[in-house]
């Protein structure tokens, strides 16, 4: 519980209240009672609240549940997912604990977690399978277990996963969540881990400890240099299409449509971080 409190006061864009590996069978009745009485708590901090469940082949989903819908609650975070249809049941459970709790239809979301090659290979499946799923996760650990190799450092295992998951992620209109890096002391790694996770089209990464945040936010947040640098293109842009052209340089380098809309996404992330910083500014 004094987790729980604290996470209220982190700069996150999400917090995961956890039901799945990180709480012992003996102790899952009472995380559900802390799940119960903490999404309200940890939502005024201003970050998303989502819990992760059980997964579906556990037995346990119906019970998570039970505790975890309930109003100001954002998303629901579903380990080894596997398949489309494991989406449609946790749904279709979702959609009976709304209706029981008098929660506003559809506003719970799905992130599932993509941990074994089943789920991998099945990515835009589930990306796709219903408009509830705002994101796909990767579960490295679990994954490199399943694949029977071990987890290295330079992570040339998980190039192919995390390549998958990327482009199945944009191909279906929603983002992509990169998983932890499990090494808290080494910061360096951490940097390098997720400037290879933004480079791959990843537009997160998940945490274990409070001490990641800071280089999370700032690798995966643009930097004054790329704003200013899109603020150009854009400006390039709008001349040529002035004068005619569907084309030109900065730089020595191209400017199309194609590059025009990519700066345009870029400020509006920019604006979106900004205008969450202020609001924690007055929160405060």
């Amino acid at each position: 519980m004094r987790m729980i409190h604290k996470s209220s006061s982190l700069d996150t864009d999400s917090i995961i209240l956890d039901l799945e590996d990180a709480v012992p069978v003996a102790e899952k009745e009472t995380a559900r009672i802390f799940v119960r009485d903490s999404v309200e708590l940890v939502k005024r901090g201003g970050a998303d609240v989502y819990v992760r469940v059980n997964a579906l082949s556990s037995g346990l989903v119906q019970k998570d549940l039970d505790m975890a819908i309930r109003e100001g609650l954002d998303g629901i975070v579903l380990p080894k997912c596997e398949t489309r249809a494991d989406i449609l049941k946790i749904e279709d459970l979702i959609r009976e604990k709304e209706v029981e709790q008098n929660v506003e239809a559809g506003v719970i979301g799905i992130l599932p977690l993509l941990e074994t090659a089943k789920g991998v290979l099945s990515a835009y499946d589930i990306a796709s399978a219903s408009s509830r799923v705002i994101a796909l996760g990767f579960g490295a650990v679990d994954y490199t277990r399943d694949m029977r190799v071990a987890i290295s450092k330079e992570g040339v295992e998980l190039l192919y996963p995390r390549s998958h998951i990327a482009v199945a992620s944009r191909a279906a209109g929603i983002q992509a969540v990169d998983s932890p890096w499990i090494d808290i002391l080494d910061k360096e790694g951490l940097t390098k881990d997720s400037s290879l996770a933004r480079q791959l089209g990843f537009n997160g990464k998940m945490l274990i400890h409070p001490s990641q945040i800071d280089v999370v936010n700032r690798i995966f947040s643009p930097s004054e240099a790329e704003i200013e640098y899109a603020r150009k293109i854009i400006a390039a842009h709008e001349q040529a299409e002035a004068r005619g052209l569907g084309a030109t340089s900065l730089d020595q380098k191209m400017i199309d449509i194609a590059t025009f809309r990519q700066a345009q996404e870029l400020l509006v992330l920019a604006e979106r971080i900004s205008e969450k910083q202020r609001k924690r500014v007055d929160r405060s």
